[in-house]
């Protein structure tokens, strides 16, 4: 009974297109039984890498979250980076840059407020990052749309 069982399943498998992963099924159809009951298991590649420059160029737009809602610039692309890194060419790079600038971002707003106080210099570096920091991220997802490396322009590198 268990064999017919494991029959139709395997029918089911041809019938249906499934990949097969185990080949249990396979010696079972053919009458090839190990003696020692082993079966063979297919390696499947889960560290392949894709290439998705449209996930670059949203990881990149993410950025401009903090206009929108008021937070949210820094951590979605860490968290986009830190889950997609392994499996997305060039995700290493462009989320090392993204992480780069909103560091940069936050260190030159911490310089620039005590620096109002200096005849209201403060006030032309806020308003100096807060324009870089909506024009870089939409020039670097048009770059990483085409498959190009983003501009570091006015980023520290942090990491």
């Amino acid at each position: 009974v268990a064999k017919a069982t494991m029959l139709s399943v395997y029918d089911m498998a041809q019938k249906y297109k499934f990949v097969v992963v185990c080949n249990i099924f396979s010696d079972l159809h053919t009458n090839k039984l190990n003696p020692l009951n082993q079966s063979e298991m297919e390696v499947i590649n889960q560290k392949a890498v894709r290439t998705d420059n449209t996930l670059l160029a949203v990881t990149h737009l993410t950025q401009l979250l903090g206009y929108a809602i008021g937070f949210g610039s820094l951590i979605v692309p860490l968290i986009i980076w830190l889950s997609s890194k392994d499996r997305v060419e060039g995700m290493n790079e462009h989320g090392k840059a993204i992480i780069n600038f909103q560091f940069s971002l936050i260190l030159y707003i911490i310089i620039s407020i005590p620096a109002i106080l200096l005849l209201g210099l403060g006030i032309l570096g806020l308003i100096g990052a807060a324009l870089l920091g909506f024009i870089l991220p939409i020039v670097n997802a048009v770059k990483a749309a085409n498959g190009e490396s983003p501009s570091q322009f006015m980023t520290i590198r942090f990491l």
